[in-house]
């Protein structure tokens, strides 16, 4: 499943990033501590959380992260849409909490 089919299914705000959403995804991860992220995060996952600044594209970036899902109906700094756009890293939202997009994130990436 691909970030845009993903963001369809759920019903996520697309914020930017757009030229990512093709982007295949290959698991999640849901953190709001950065280092936690840097540390075990994989690439081609999507990354559920509450962050909303700049940092979190620079981690996104370096973990090669599929897309960030933005939860509880926050809205990404512009700084971190600018970085988004030049990366070309999908910052999708949702107002859904972190448990529940995650659980449903979970199913539609495991569902056979």
């Amino acid at each position: 499943m691909n970030v845009s089919q993903l963001a369809e299914k759920l019903g996520l705000e697309i914020y930017g990033g757009a030229k990512g959403l093709d982007q295949e995804i290959t698991g999640g991860y849901t953190s709001d501590l950065l280092s936690d992220v840097m540390g075990h995060a994989r690439a081609g996952s999507i990354w559920i959380t509450l962050q909303t600044h700049k940092n979190v594209m620079a981690i996104a970036s370096l973990k090669e992260l599929a897309a960030v899902v933005i939860v509880k109906g926050y809205l990404p700094e512009e700084d971190m849409l600018e970085q988004s756009n030049i990366e070309g890293i999908p910052v999708l939202g949702t107002h859904e909490e972190a448990f529940e997009i995650s659980g449903k994130t979970y199913k539609l990436l495991h569902k056979k």
